[in-house]
């Protein structure tokens, strides 16, 4: 009664605005009380190349029991972001039976390319603050090493008539090279910008930092010559390349021939198996089964733009998102942005004007690793724990989306 009688005063009060607004605390605000993360490892010849995408999501749910200490049942339904594969939604529930949740507990698979992570988020939090669950878990997972997110066949003849149909086939390195072109970002611009995003890694895993979002995953992994399997347990990221410098990026040939010369695979994201998951329900019940709140889960939303330059979503989808909340990056203590390639990485820190000092402090995905489905989860992930190392509260997470999008998040974190 004490609870609703708030939640009533609080909405007759006077309403309040930008960050005074966000970070007030009311019983029905939706929270996150558990935020994980598998090791990101190389997609082919890394660590989870021989655990198919259902075995991954199976073993970090059973990491979310062992984690949270929550009873399964009270988990009302589980969704996941992935782009690659079809049957993602066979693949979560039977991931989720076996890894101990009810038959009660539902599960569905949502896919809008690389933000589906964060689209699964937004799933079960809208969820929540509609009162149609209590408690969520949202799951970002791709296993990359599979593949399988290429188009089979060309759209049906009378979609090709129009040319931004036709630009939703151009090849991700092609709308890369796009963006370089058109906005100058020279191939210079991108190396360095690289080599800024690897040297942070390796300071932040040398540091240690990732180990407060990290959970240990074993896995059986096969030798490719031998055929011999045996166990192993993954325990950090393998994309970092310590001691990566700028001379080394400028020397690696162009990637994406006969579309240009400037994006390569040292200054694009890495292709990379992981997961991560996020565990959300409103405050009230948070506060009564004792369970830690780490953040509060504000708003996201999504914007289209051209898609033969999807990658400068972000300096699209940020204003939109800032404007709804009447914020302004100055109001923002952190910011994840995914590292598609370095072109629109570029393109966004400059257009925006984000201090890069606060963007992608423990690197991003041209040195961690993009597993497509898994990086919007991902970033929350990382950045909450940047948070409580830093000591700061304003969390914004965005990237870029395949066929032309950009994709956003707002976050409060609470762990000060």
């Amino acid at each position: 009664m004490a609870e609703r009688l708030s939640s009533i005063l609080s909405q007759l009060s006077p309403s309040k605005t930008g960050l005074s607004a966000i970070t007030t605390k009311n019983p029905d605000d939706v929270v996150i009380t558990l935020a994980i993360r598998t090791p990101l490892t190389k997609a082919v010849k890394g660590g989870f190349k021989d655990t198919p995408l259902d075995g991954i999501v199976f073993k970090l749910l059973k990491e979310v029991i062992s984690k949270s200490k929550l009873d399964p049942a009270l988990v009302e339904d589980i969704c996941l972001g992935n782009v690659s594969d079809a049957k993602a939604a066979y693949y979560v529930r039977a991931a989720m039976l076996a890894a101990g949740f009810p038959n009660t507990t539902a599960g569905s698979s949502v896919n809008r390319f690389c933000s589906s992570g964060l689209k699964a988020v937004q799933d079960i939090a809208n969820q929540i603050a509609m009162g149609n669950i209590s408690c969520g878990i949202a799951i970002g997972a791709e296993h990359m090493s599979t593949g399988g997110d290429r188009l089979e066949r060309p759209y049906y003849d009378e979609i090709l008539q129009n040319q931004e149909a036709c630009d939703c086939m151009q090849p991700m390195g092609q709308t890369s090279e796009n963006v370089g072109k058109d906005f100058n970002i020279t191939r210079e611009m991108q190396d360095k910008y690289a080599t800024e995003s690897y040297r942070r890694a390796e300071v932040a895993q040398k540091a240690g930092w990732f180990e407060d979002e990290i959970v240990p995953i074993s896995v059986k992994v096969k030798d490719p010559k031998t055929g011999e399997e045996k166990k192993v347990t993954l325990t950090k990221d393998e994309g970092p390349r310590w001691g990566t410098t700028f001379e080394a990026l400028s020397k690696i040939r162009p990637a994406f021939m006969p579309h240009g010369d400037r994006s390569t695979g040292g200054n694009s994201s890495q292709v990379t198996d992981g997961a991560a998951a996020i565990l959300l329900m409103k405050r009230s019940q948070a506060e009564a089964l004792g369970q830690p709140i780490l953040a509060k889960y504000v708003g996201a939303t999504v914007a289209g733009l051209a898609p033969r330059i999807m990658g400068i979503g972000p300096s699209i989808a940020i204003p939109k998102l800032l404007a709804k909340y009447n914020l302004t990056l100055n109001d923002i203590d952190l910011i994840e942005l995914n590292e598609a390639f370095a072109s629109m990485a570029v393109y966004c820190l400059d257009t925006l004007k984000i201090d890069h000092a606060k963007m992608n402090v423990r690197g991003g995905a041209i040195a961690l690793g993009h597993p497509l489905g898994c990086t919007g989860a991902r970033q929350i992930v990382t950045g909450l724990s940047e948070c409580r190392r830093q000591k700061k509260k304003i969390l914004l997470t965005s990237m870029c989306i395949g066929t032309g999008m950009g994709m956003a998040g707002l976050f409060v974190n609470e762990q000060l």
